[in-house]
């Protein structure tokens, strides 16, 4: 396991706590829009911080912090997370987990020992058009599909959440993932924000006016629907 980013204190990631991230290297998926390629397309050559450095921060900041989030790349590939993730819980954090959902057995796994108290999933976009949206031509949507059921169970509170990208997506991916996601208890669009990090370079956003259209699709069914990144 390569932790190649620490973000020390936080408001946003972890949605109700003041957290820090912690940023594995590595990914399965290639997003044309992801905003952080350096940790997908060259882990190795990142710098990298110490487990040790982490815990060390985090036993200083018991009580002024009260959540971790575990971000990537794709944090589910890294090897000994859970044995990083049990100290990290030895220290009464809540941690909440980052994924594109494409290894259920490992989020299943951290869920039922107890080492993850929140799952944020991206959902790319609807099922038909998932490649182009993970850049990957046949992605694994059996996988997929599998950790999108086993969060709607209720195991482990959750959100699922999808960066909306002008070039990429049509309304009829939020038609389709309305029905995917039926009932699901909360799924926020985030607006895209292009920047030079961006494995592609060069997508827009659409208009908090379009957003709100697709936002009005998903109420159809999805209780709570909300809209992040609008400035």
């Amino acid at each position: 396991m390569k932790i190649c980013g620490f973000n020390k204190t936080t408001l946003l990631d972890y949605p109700g706590k003041v957290a820090s991230t912690i940023f594995l290297g590595g990914c399965n998926f290639r997003c044309p829009f992801c905003h952080n390629s350096s940790l997908v397309i060259h882990p190795a050559v990142q710098p990298e911080i110490s487990k040790e450095e982490i815990l060390e921060f985090l036993k200083k900041r018991k009580g002024i912090l009260d959540g971790v989030c575990i971000s990537g790349g794709e944090p589910t590939l890294a090897h000994g997370l859970d044995s990083f993730l049990e100290e990290i819980k030895k220290l009464d954090y809540n941690i909440k987990l980052d994924t594109n959902g494409s290894r259920p057995s490992v989020v299943k796994a951290l869920v039922n020992a107890g080492l993850v108290d929140k799952v944020a999933m991206d959902i790319k976009a609807g099922p038909d058009n998932y490649p182009a949206l993970c850049g990957l031509r046949h992605p694994d949507m059996d996988s997929v599909r599998e950790t999108v059921d086993f969060l709607l169970e209720g195991t482990v509170d959750y959100e699922f959440r999808t960066t909306v990208v002008k070039e990429l997506h049509t309304e009829k991916d939020f038609i389709d993932i309305g029905i995917w996601l039926k009932d699901a208890k909360a799924c926020y669009l985030q607006a895209y924000k292009d920047s030079e990090e961006v494995l592609q370079p060069g997508y827009s956003s659409y208009s908090l006016e379009e957003l709100e259209k697709f936002r009005s699709i998903l109420l159809e069914t999805i209780s709570l629907v909300e809209i992040r990144g609008i400035d």
